[in-house]
């Protein structure tokens, strides 16, 4: 069941990056054509949300059940896991960085839900670009020496 939900949790990170980036493009151009939010705005960004929150449930059980996260912090205590790059990044800047993540997209899609006008695209478009930028710095990239993973389940 473990390695199912990791597979899992590694394809939706590709669903979140696409929504993200199909959103801040439709809220950035919906501010230079001063555009009203609308359904799709709504769906698309609704749909973003549930993803991110599907995928913090699947790393959450992660970060529980699996190696890498409280275990990895009982079984070396905190001062070795702070002290080694690979283990931290999996305990904590992983876990911080993307939970920042889900919190920015949860907002901007809240700004969405309950605003129509231009001010709601812009604190969603910058929320989301917030996001962005925190989870493509917080995925463990292939080229990422000692936490590296394959883009996709299977890959090495």
């Amino acid at each position: 069941m473990y390695k199912g939900l990791l597979d899992l949790h590694s394809v939706l990170r590709w669903v979140i990056l696409l929504l993200l980036l199909i959103a801040i493009i439709r809220h950035f151009s919906a501010l230079r054509s001063k555009r009203l939010v609308n359904a799709t705005d709504r769906k698309i960004d609704l749909f973003l949300m549930v993803s991110a929150h599907i995928t913090l449930l699947i790393g959450i059980y992660q970060w529980i059940v699996g190696g890498f996260g409280l275990k990895s912090i009982q079984n070396n205590g905190i001062k070795t896991v702070m002290e080694n790059a690979s283990l931290r990044f999996w305990a904590v800047e992983h876990t911080t960085g993307m939970l920042l993540a889900i919190i920015f997209i949860t907002i901007g899609r809240g700004a969405i839900k309950r605003g129509s006008n231009t001010s709601a695209h812009n604190k969603a478009a910058w929320l989301f670009l917030l996001a962005l930028i925190f989870i493509l710095a917080c995925v463990p990239w292939p080229f990422r020496v000692g936490i590296g993973r394959p883009l996709f389940p299977g890959m090495h």
